[in-house]
């Protein structure tokens, strides 16, 4: 499978992503520039995680309008994959490309910890293959983490099975003390209505390697290429 990882001014979660991809799950992985405008052929585009454009403004809000953002809107409405993690699900956020918007942190403070997250449906590709029961430890880092939507779009979401992700305790118990940063319904993670865009706020990449003492990310990356063969 080809993947093609987005690199904007600020982002630096790109490496971390390319090196799970090609050295632990052995995919060919591309850089894509900012400011191009050819996907090069890519099977599934993926927006990493930083502080794109220094987050001036809003998070997010200046790479939407990066040159190649025109490529992958349009790659998405063609149905091709697109996984935004942190940074990235704040760009397709701001792109209009997932619903909702991601509001400051509740502490109006940064997050950088261990979190814990459990799959809430099993009809999407980045959670077809994940245990719903198990609680995963995943690392968040961001100031801009907090889901939110209207009523009328949260309930969308519930009805139409588009909420990937929810923050959780160790044991799986869903509940306020175990959201980390005020997300609406503990919401971490949605997808559109045509499930092939995804966000999600926490970051699988960083849990993804022996060396890091830590491999709850992998299910993520072994649920996606489970059901997309290259």
């Amino acid at each position: 499978m080809k993947f093609g990882v987005v690199i904007f001014p600020g982002s630096n979660c790109d490496e971390d992503i390319i090196h799970v991809l090609e050295k632990i799950m052995g995919q060919q992985v591309v850089r894509l520039w900012h400011k191009d405008h050819d996907l090069q052929n890519v099977d599934f585009v993926i927006l990493p995680g930083g502080f794109s454009f220094g987050d001036y403004l809003r998070s997010g809000a200046i790479a939407r309008f990066s040159p190649i953002m025109q490529e992958v809107i349009q790659f998405a409405a063609r149905g091709g994959y697109v996984w935004g993690i942190c940074n990235g699900f704040q760009i397709l956020a701001e792109a209009g490309l997932v619903p909702g918007a991601l509001l400051h942190n509740q502490s109006r403070k940064f997050i950088c910890n261990n979190i814990y997250l459990k799959a809430q449906t099993q009809n999407s590709l980045l959670t077809a293959q994940v245990d719903p029961a198990k609680a995963l430890k995943i690392p968040i880092a961001h100031g801009e983490g907090n889901y939110f939507i209207n009523a009328d779009g949260l309930k969308a979401l519930n009805d139409n099975d588009q909420v990937l992700f929810r923050y959780c305790d160790a044991a799986g118990n869903i509940t306020v003390e175990a959201n980390p940063n005020g997300a609406l319904d503990n919401i971490a993670g949605v997808c559109n209505a045509g499930r092939n865009v995804f966000g999600m706020m926490p970051h699988p990449e960083r849990a993804a390697d022996s060396l890091l003492a830590n491999q709850d990310g992998v299910a993520i990356f072994e649920s996606i290429l489970s059901l997309v063969k290259a």
